[in-house]
C-alpha cells in the first residue's frame, strides 16, 4: 500500500475519534514575513498534542490476539498520553514506562487516560529499555513514538487537513524531533500537492537531523540540552528517515531564545498556550533569514503540542520577556548614603521603565566599603526601550552590568 493509502485509511479510521483541529490566522507573523501565515492547532487535539493520530492508528490496527495482549510504550509525555488514550478508547490495556523525572502534569494526565504508569531511570533511553524489556516478557505490543508506518501515516493525516483547510498553502513548517510528523507531512504533500515547500525544524541544542540527514543514515547525538523536550530526540527513527531523504524537505533550527519568545507570541497575540515543541515552526519564522526560510505563497506552521508544566510556562515567558527585550535584569552599584536608592530609582522613573523587584545587598568582595549592588528587575516596553533605559543609566553614572 502507497503512503496516500495508507493515510487515507488511516483519515477514515481516525474521523469518528480525532479531533479535525483549526487552523487560524497570525496577523503578527503574517506581518513579519510579508506572507499570510496560518497556525494548524494541533495543541488543541485530544490529549493536547499531534500523538494519538498515530497511536490510534497503530493499535486500532492490532489483530485481535495482540490486543488482548495490551500495549507498552516509553515516553516522557506527549505519546504516554496519546497511548493511554487511544488504548483506552479502542478497550486495550496500556502500560507506560516514564523517566522519574517526567513532568507532574504529564505523569497525572497518563494515569488518567487510563493507562499503568511505572517511573524507571533519569532518562527516557532507561525507560525505553525498561518498555522493551516489559514487552518481551508478557507479549505487549510496544507502540514507537515515531517509528512504524501506521504511526507516520496516523501522523500524516494533519496534511490532509491542512490541504483541505489552506487549499493555496505552498510552505508548511513542521516541528520535528523523531521525525513521524514530518514524514508523514513531506511523503503526503510531494503525493498531493508535490509544489508546497516542506520545512521541519529542530531545537539547535537537540539537533539529529542534519547531521543524519548528511551521513545518509540515523545518527545518534551524543549529548542534548533543550527545554523543548517534547523534539528532544536523539535519534531519527528507520522508517520516517526513509521518507525525509527520499522527499528531502529543508531543516532548520532555532535556539533556546527563539523558542521562549515563539510561545510568548502563541500566548499574547494568538492567545494559544503552546509547549516549547510545539512552538518551533513559530520560532523558526520569527528568527529565521529569509533565504533560509524561502517561504512561498500562503504559509502554515503546525502547532505540534501544548502540553507545558505550569511551572515551566512560568519560566519561560520569563526567559521569553528577557529575549524579547521586554525584561532587563541588571545589577547596579551605588554609594552606600542615604538617598542613592532613591536617586537610581528616580532615574529609572524618568525612562517610563517599571521596576518589578529590588535586591538590596552590602555584601561582595568587589563592593567599596561605601558601596552597596542593588539587583533591579524591570520591564521595558521592547528592545529600543531596553536600550534607552540602560543609556539612561550610564548617562546618569551608573556602573551596570547586565545579568542574562
Amino acid at each position: 500500500m502507497d503512503i496516500v493509502a495508507r493515510v487515507e485509511a488511516a483519515a477514515t479510521l481516525l474521523e469518528p475519534v480525532i479531533r479535525r483541529t483549526p487552523v487560524v490566522a497570525s496577523r503578527a507573523l503574517s506581518d513579519r514575513t510579508g506572507h499570510d501565515v496560518w497556525l494548524k492547532c494541533e495543541n488543541l487535539q485530544r490529549t493536547g498534542s499531534f500523538k494519538p493520530r498515530g497511536a490510534y492508528n497503530r493499535i486500532a490496527n492490532l489483530p485481535a490476539a495482540a490486543r488482548e495482549l495490551g500495549v507498552v510504550a516509553a515516553s516522557a509525555g506527549n505519546h504516554a498520553q496519546g497511548v493511554a488514550w487511544s488504548a483506552t478508547s479502542l478497550g486495550i490495556e496500556s502500560t507506560v514506562f516514564m523517566p522519574v523525572g517526567a513532568a507532574l502534569p504529564k505523569l497525572v494526565a497518563t494515569r488518567a487516560y487510563g493507562a499503568t504508569v511505572h517511573q524507571v531511570g533519569e532518562s527516557l533511553d532507561e525507560a525505553i529499555t525498561a518498555a522493551q524489556t516489559f514487552a518481551e516478557q508478557t507479549g505487549a505490543t510496544l507502540v514507537h513514538p515515531f517509528d512504524h508506518a501506521d504511526i507516520v501515516a496516523g501522523q500524516a493525516t494533519v496534511a490532509l487537513e491542512i490541504l483541505e483547510q489552506l487549499p493555496e498553502v505552498e510552505t508548511v513548517l513542521v516541528p520535528t524531533g523523531g521525525g513521524g510528523l514530518l514524514a508523514g507531512i513531506a511523503a503526503t504533500l510531494r503525493e498531493l500537492a508535490p509544489e508546497v515547500r516542506v520545512i521541519g525544524v529542530q531545537a539547535a541544542n537537540a539537533a539529529a537531523w542534519p547531521g543524519s540527514l548528511e551521513a545518509g543514515k540515523p545518527v545518534r547525538l551524543t549529548q542534548m540540552s533543550t527545554m523543548a523536550d517534547g523534539i528532544a530526540v536523539g535519534l531519527p527513527g528507520e522508517v520516517p528517515f526513509a521518507h525525509v531523504l527520499d522527499c528531502a524537505p529543508a531543516i532548520l533550527t532555532v535556539d533556546e531564545d527563539a523558542l521562549s519568545r515563539a510561545l510568548l507570541l502563541c500566548m499574547e497575540r494568538a492567545k494559544l498556550i503552546v509547549e516549547p515543541a510545539g512552538a518551533a515552526a513559530v520560532a523558526a519564522l520569527m528568527t529565521c533569514a529569509a533565504d533560509e526560510l524561502a517561504l512561498r505563497g500562503q504559509v502554515c506552521a503546525v502547532l505540534s503540542g501544548g502540553n507545558i508544566d505550569p511551572l515551566l510556562l512560568t519560566r519561560v515567558i520569563g526567559h521569553g520577556l528577557s529575549a524579547a527585550g521586554r525584561y532587563l535584569v541588571t545589577r547596579v552599584t551605588i554609594s552606600d548614603r542615604p538617598g542613592s536608592l532613591g536617586g537610581l530609582l528616580a532615574e529609572l522613573a524618568r525612562t517610563g521603565a517599571s521596576v518589578l523587584d529590588v535586591v538590596h545587598s552590602r555584601t561582595g568582595a568587589w563592593l567599596a566599603i561605601d558601596e552597596v549592588e542593588v539587583l533591579l528587575t524591570v520591564e521595558t516596553r521592547g528592545p529600543a526601550h531596553r536600550d534607552e533605559v540602560l543609556t539612561a543609566l550610564a548617562d546618569a553614572g551608573y556602573a551596570v552590568r547586565v545579568q542574562d
